[in-house]
């Protein structure tokens, strides 16, 4: 067992991810690859497999990861932050200095989702998107990157319609430019059109991720995700508190599952060609809720803020993964009820 695996609590899910792309990781033998983002959710999953993955096959492969903060996330994940396999480039993605050298695969997964900054300032996380995408992309150019994936998102498609159960990525749909609480999305679409016209000026395979809902460890418990939202309130005893009516529908990925898709898309998906990333089976909120209360013991009570009588439409974010799973043979291979086991053993 290698020093990252011996008494990781995710040794079980790095096992599963490099079961699941043990061919691709070839790819980057001898290599150095840049990522941006790597110190969030999604950053620390693909770290956890990248090291993993690194020392389990002998890859001798570097990885550099932009931040703003090494300090804070060393305090946070010290066996990722000190690995010698991973170095640390401090800067902003808007405007970072460019680190020298040769890379050959670039993660750009630097996003800022917060639904308060979207309310508060959403000009600054318009801006953010798409310089930090246009940087990342001159450095990809700078480099000699060979390949590039962008982390995208469901909110590129706007509100999905009622009418559809699972968006898929043939929806000609698009957020509403006038309607600045789209401004998330609206930044999402132009960063892969940005992608669009680099791989066509400068030759670089671009992948496109288009992100929808996830659950594991190190989501955060205490922002706008509501399953994180419901485990915290668990851990807490509860109540379990559903800020709506529990009608709106989503679905979830567990993050192990993420990660297999998102190196998969890298080394084999077709470039300049968007591949949702989800799971297809939805529930509602409400019976979200129920999930989550299902596993705790004592099971702490589920509480419903509102009541609604008559509903015209109903809110679904849910995507359609044929692709992936047709082109690129990708599945959803943890449900949703031992992901959030998993991740509520993890908090635990």
């Amino acid at each position: 067992m290698s020093d990252i695996t011996r008494g990781n609590p995710l040794a079980p899910d790095l096992e599963h991810i490099l079961e699941h792309t043990g061919d691709l990781w070839e790819n980057i033998r001898e290599a150095r690859i840049f990522i941006t983002g790597g110190t969030g959710f999604i950053g620390c999953w693909l770290l956890e497999s990248f090291i993993h993955a690194n020392e389990k096959l002998g890859l001798n492969v570097n990885a550099v990861v932009l931040t703003r903060n090494y300090e804070v996330f060393h305090k946070k994940s010290p066996h990722l932050a000190t690995h010698p396999n991973v170095k640390f480039h401090i800067g902003d993605v808007r405007d970072f200095k460019f680190p020298k050298g040769e890379f050959s695969h670039i993660i750009h997964a630097a996003t800022e989702a917060s639904t308060k900054l979207n309310e508060e300032n959403p000009l600054l996380m318009f801006d953010t998107i798409i310089q930090g995408t246009r940087r990342t992309l001159d450095f990809a150019v700078t480099c000699g990157a060979k390949k590039f994936l962008l982390t995208s998102s469901g909110a590129v498609y706007g509100k999905q319609p009622p009418n559809i159960s699972h968006i898929s990525e043939d929806y000609k749909g698009a957020p509403d430019p006038t309607d600045i609480a789209f401004s998330y999305g609206m930044g999402k679409r132009t960063a892969e059109h940005l992608c669009i016209l680099y791989s066509k000026k400068h030759d670089i395979e671009t992948k496109i991720a288009r992100c929808f809902a996830f659950v594991g460890p190190y989501l955060p418990l205490n922002i706008h995700y509501a399953i994180g939202n419901f485990i915290r309130d668990g851990l807490k005893g509860g109540p379990i508190q559903v800020k709506g009516d529990g009608k709106p529908y989503r679905s979830y990925l567990y993050a192990g599952d993420l990660v297999i898709w998102l190196w998969t898309i890298l080394f084999k998906g077709e470039t300049c060609r968007p591949y949702n990333v989800g799971s297809e089976n939805d529930l509602t909120i409400g019976d979200l809720a129920n999930t989550v209360a299902n596993n705790f013991n004592p099971r702490p009570e589920v509480k419903i803020s509102k009541t609604i009588t008559k509903r015209i439409t109903v809110e679904r974010y849910v995507p359609a993964v044929e692709r992936a799973i047709a082109e690129l043979g990708l599945r959803e291979w943890v449900g949703l009820n031992d992901s959030i086991k998993k991740t509520v053993t993890w908090y635990s």
